[in-house]
């Protein structure tokens, strides 16, 4: 069984063996991590007092639905760019710690899906996957976290094997995250003091270091349990 301290051993000393593009690439997946649960609407509660309330409410009103509309608009954008174009850099992101392991890839690696002939089928199982782990967080927070871990080898997966049928990428995830969530959840909460470091130095913190000490430890943990699929037999 893995350790904590193994993994981020092993992922610190393979992101710092090819530093910057490990730095660029972890940066370019962060923006689109965080541009799909950072937007929101913004709304303008405007009362007014005095002369004029007729047309001051109905200014309000106008005013309402058109910053309704344009955050409307802005929201479905970003997150059509985070399912088209996000998710296949986040897969290819993925490929490139893995490749990091052992060699030292370019950050070019972050656009392979759009290269790999099987974009769509990457990007209709990353739909899914994020589709799964919204509904099941609708139904109760803890079974909504408890799917993100059971899921979360799914794009390392299709990192490696982006024309996998998407059952199967689910199945093997699914069989390579039993007995492992919990392991994994505290594996997360061990980097939380990097994370405090990360957010009283603006974000600086985390660019430079946390993040891709962050994915590529996440990246070992996926070897790992690849390594261990291999022995059971459930991925050839």
């Amino acid at each position: 069984m893995w350790t904590r301290a193994d993994l981020k051993m092993r992922g610190k000393l393979a992101f710092k063996r090819n530093y910057w593009a490990a730095v660029l690439v972890a940066f370019i997946m962060t923006l689109f991590m965080a541009a799909s649960t950072g937007s929101s609407g913004s709304s303008v509660v405007n009362e007014s007092s005095g002369y004029g309330t007729d047309s001051g409410s109905m200014m309000a009103t106008v005013t309402s639905l058109v910053i309704a509309a344009v955050a409307g608009i802005t929201g479905l954008i970003i997150l059509l760019v985070k399912l088209f174009v996000g998710n296949a850099l986040l897969v290819g992101g993925n490929r490139f710690f893995i490749l990091n392991q052992t060699e030292l890839p370019s950050a070019g690696t972050l656009g392979y899906v759009f290269k790999s002939g099987n974009y769509g089928n990457v990007i209709l199982i990353m739909f899914l996957k994020d589709l799964y782990t919204f509904l099941w967080t609708l139904l109760l927070i803890i079974p909504g976290i408890i799917k993100s871990y059971e899921y979360l080898m799914v794009p390392y997966i299709l990192a490696e094997n982006p024309g996998m049928d998407r059952k199967e990428a689910f199945l093997i995830s699914k069989k390579m995250m039993m007995g492992q969530k919990w392991d994994t959840f505290v594996l997360d909460i061990s980097f939380i003091g990097w994370r405090f470091l990360e957010v009283i130095t603006f974000g600086i913190m985390g660019i430079f270091y946390v993040q891709p000490y962050y994915q590529a430890t996440i990246s070992e943990l996926y070897t790992y349990n690849r390594s261990v699929a291999y022995q059971n037999g459930y991925i050839r």
